[in-house]
């Protein structure tokens, strides 16, 4: 903390302005950021329990809507009756309705919570009694022992004097041989944390082999074929290819073509059916009580994809408006001439289906061009084992050529990108990345002044009158230097998540999936590197620009870097603890009351007009796995890295206060409330063990500090084995484990599937048609690869027209209007 890197002003001895007041406030802070994070998670979480059985539309939409949730337990109407309910849902059931994803998610929460437990149990037993015996420390908040109290403390300090900026450290006391505690610690803490991770992997492998290799899908069958070359680029050659090899017989090949127009022009179709149905319903009259559930029981009944599942039928749609005679009928403007100079009123009705039937009319010429093939195509083959060889062997021993990889589901393909070259992704991909540079810099720049809110001697400097009104009010000084600036820590993680949210959708990706693993690779590279390792560095310094000054002869010398590290992350510990106490008893609730959902829906319905609005506003809240899990996993880096520090054990319990607050607010979420559409069957697990083994290495380096900063030089070699173990064991466990989170071991194809559970007629492994978009509903084909512009009818208006007879057909846009 930058509290402890105090300045003098001209004497080396005069005593400091704020040292008694830093050391007094730290304790009220603490207790002022417990008070106002229990007193406002705790009303949101009552809120949500009134509201719960009141807003079932948004609080159990999805088991509500979805099929896959549709035999969940049902939840009671009490206030508290539901949590048992979800607490008492196995994992089984979990993976049966929410799918691989949410069972590795979910996973982690379990993982952190089993370690953190032992860490823990070991920081109150044994770390902080030999911590409070050793260096005079409390033993706890509270608890001071005399003038002893804060003797290590000094002895962390630094001391600038105006002749020299040289940092002097007092000498430690004499007694260091309790310093071989945290290189003992060291070794056990990284075995109980690599044990257990490999004991839930195998787990996720296992159940991950058998969630595959049961299944006969069309996407387990699918293989991702890239850099077919110009002569290759037909369907028949590239069948002849694959077959030619020896593995496997093809059923059937999709090669992607550069369909631009015909995405521009069924997006531009969109446009101008909303514009149609916003002039009918603004012509014939709209009920605002339509109700948002109807929709949902057609698609239990009928057993339609989601897509037509939110289509409401005729006699909803003429319930969604009242009859009017004499209302006029709207208009719109158009301007024409040199710079639109000119304008003229038509009759809006008329105008939208004369350009809605003009593009009809391209649409079926579209659909019947030829359009030049890509170097993509997704390969589909007769069986899942010849598919698994094909994307674990070289194809072709020309680089960059016929390159097998895994396809993701039919819905889950973004085919806008599939007829990007190559060329293009990788410039989108190399702007992006110097994009995030910049910003990057950017960050470390915005964090400096919330750094220095965290300092009173900061304050003082740049704004003296400020500071001494916040010493002589010590609540607003806890509430702007603890409450604050943690909270906008949490907002500023949020914001930037939706902008790195949209530039992950910019890279040119060829699935959703792939995409939401980039946001989840790019949320946390935020989060660790600029609100942890920035944020830690200047938080080491008074202000940005003395931490430069010094810059060069800190450099210089080793020790002063790992002083300079070891003695900021000690002085940052009350930062960090009130940050997880925020996240933890604070922020968590609201997500589970959907906060920014509840707060933006008033404002979706003032602007819905027509029925299609309506179904929308009813449609689940979407659960981002990359907005949720860099920050849950940063939080676990810091409990790891902080396990050893004097202050382990406030950090450490409030984290595991975390998880397993944060383990049942989103497995509430992931099964009744939220959907989530993409489905990359677990593959975020292998990223979460990196981070978990990112967090190990940094926390034995840290402990590296710390016993170089207290002259325990010999006991800081003997961590650096422990270093190069880790290092070692994370190359074998990629190498090991990884390969069998991304394929189907063939072993594990068409063996007998585990146990279903007790849900009659329903395949507990089959989480494929629950997505898919239904374009082929035969029993040899199933889903197919295919662009959906090329084969879904076009679709109609969701408003009926007065007159209308329903038992009329509903094909073609004058039959939809009419």
């Amino acid at each position: 903390m930058s509290q402890f890197f105090l300045a003098g002003n001209g004497s080396e001895h005069e005593p400091y302005k704020w040292q008694d007041q830093v050391r007094k406030q730290s304790q009220r802070d603490f207790q002022v950021q417990i008070i106002v994070s229990v007193v406002f998670g705790l009303s949101a979480f009552l809120a949500f329990c009134i509201l719960r059985p009141k807003w079932s539309t948004l609080y159990h939409a999805r088991k509500e809507q979805s099929t896959a949730a549709s035999r969940l337990p049902e939840l009671p109407n009490t206030l508290f009756g539901w949590i048992p309910v979800v607490m008492g849902i196995s994992q089984e059931e979990v993976l049966a309705s929410a799918g691989l994803d949410a069972y590795a998610f979910l996973s982690f929460f379990r993982y952190a919570i089993k370690y953190l437990s032992v860490i823990w149990f070991f920081a109150v037993a044994v770390i902080l009694p030999v911590n409070s015996r050793y260096t005079g420390d409390a033993l706890f908040p509270g608890l001071e022992r005399g003038n002893e109290t804060h003797r290590d403390v000094d002895s962390l300090l630094y001391v600038f004097a105006d002749d020299e900026k040289k940092p002097s450290i007092p000498k430690p006391p004499k007694d260091t041989t309790y310093l071989w505690m945290y290189v003992a610690f060291a070794y056990f803490f990284t075995a109980v944390a690599l044990y257990l991770l490999i004991n839930e992997t195998k787990h996720i492998i296992k159940i991950r082999q058998a969630y595959l290799g049961t299944q006969a899908t069309v996407t387990d069958r699918t293989l991702r074929l890239s850099g077919i070359p110009k002569e290759m680029r037909s369907e028949d050659k590239v069948k002849d290819f694959i077959e030619d090899l020896g593995i496997g017989k093809v059923d059937s090949v999709m090669l992607c073509r550069n369909w631009k127009k015909l995405d521009e022009h069924m997006a531009q179709r969109m446009q101008y059916l909303r514009r149609l149905e916003k002039a009918w319903t603004a012509y014939l009259g709209h009920h605002h009580s339509l109700r948002h559930t109807r929709h949902r029981h057609r698609r239990r009944e009928n057993g339609y994809g989601e897509q037509d599942a939110s289509l409401l039928s005729e006699s909803e749609m003429e319930s969604a408006h009242a009859h009017s005679i004499d209302r006029a009928r709207p208009t719109h403007t158009i301007r024409y001439g040199p710079l639109y100079i000119y304008s003229k009123q038509v009759d809006a009705i008329n105008y939208w289906e004369e350009k809605l039937r003009r593009t009809d009319e391209r649409i079926k010429v579209l659909r019947n061009e030829e359009y030049e093939p890509t170097p993509l195509a997704f390969v589909t083959m007769e069986s899942t084992a010849a598919c698994q060889m094909a994307i674990q062997a070289i194809l072709d021993p020309h680089p960059g050529t016929f390159i097998a990889n895994l396809a993701p589901p039919p819905v889950d393909v973004v085919w806008k990108n599939t007829y990007l070259s190559r060329n293009a992704r990788m410039a989108r991909a190399w702007s992006i990345m110097i994009g995030i540079g910049f910003l990057t810099i950017f960050w470390a720049v915005l964090l400096v002044p919330i750094a220095g809110l965290l300092s009173i001697e900061v304050i003082d400097k740049i704004l003296p009158g400020l500071a001494d009104i916040l010493e002589a009010h010590k609540l607003a000084r806890s509430l702007v230097s603890t409450s604050l600036t943690t909270l906008v820590f949490s907002l500023l993680t949020i914001a930037v998540a939706y902008l790195y949210d949209w530039l992950a959708n910019q890279q040119g990706m060829t699935s959703q999936g792939d995409v939401e693993l980039s946001v989840i690779s790019k949320n946390f590279f935020f989060v660790f590197f600029n609100l942890f390792i920035v944020f830690t560095i200047f938080g080491s310094a008074s202000t940005f620009f003395e931490f430069w000054q010094d810059f060069k002869e800190i450099i210089r010398d080793a020790g002063a870097i790992a002083n300079t590290i070891a003695n900021s992350l000690e002085s940052l510990s009350p930062f960090y603890t009130n940050l997880i106490v925020l996240q933890g008893l604070g922020l968590f609730p609201f997500r589970l009351l959907e906060f920014g959902t509840v707060a933006l829906y008033p404002f979706y319905l003032l602007a819905a007009a027509t029925p299609r609005d309506y179904a929308e506003l009813a449609s689940p809240p979407v659960f981002s796995y990359g907005f949720f899990l860099p920050q849950s996993m940063l939080i676990f880096v810091i409990c790891t890295v902080y396990s050893l520090l004097p202050a382990s054990w406030t950090i450490v319990l409030f984290g595991l206060i975390y998880f397993v607050i944060g383990q049942f607010i989103y497995k509430y979420q992931l099964l009744y409330a939220m959907e989530h559409r993409q489905q990359s069957t677990g593959r975020a697990w292998p990223m979460i063990c990196n981070r978990i083994i990112l967090g190990l290495v940094i926390f034995q380096i840290a402990n590296t500090g710390i016993l170089v900063l207290r002259k325990a030089f010999t006991a800081s070699v003997f961590i650096v084995p422990l270093i190069v173990a880790t290092v070692w064991f994370t190359v074998y466990f990629q190498r090991t484990y990884f390969p069998l989170m991304r394929f189907i071991a063939l072993r594990s194809i068409d063996k007998p599937p585990p146990p279903p559970l007790p849900i009659p007629h329903e395949n507990p492994w089959d989480r494929d048609t629950d997505r898919g978009r239904l374009v082929d509903d035969s029993e040899e084909t199933g889903l197919r690869y295919v662009n959906p512009n090329l084969v879904v009818p076009l679709e109609t208006m969701w408003v009926r027209k007065p007159g209308h007879d329903i038992s009329e057909g509903n094909d073609g846009v004058e039959d939809g209007v009419a």
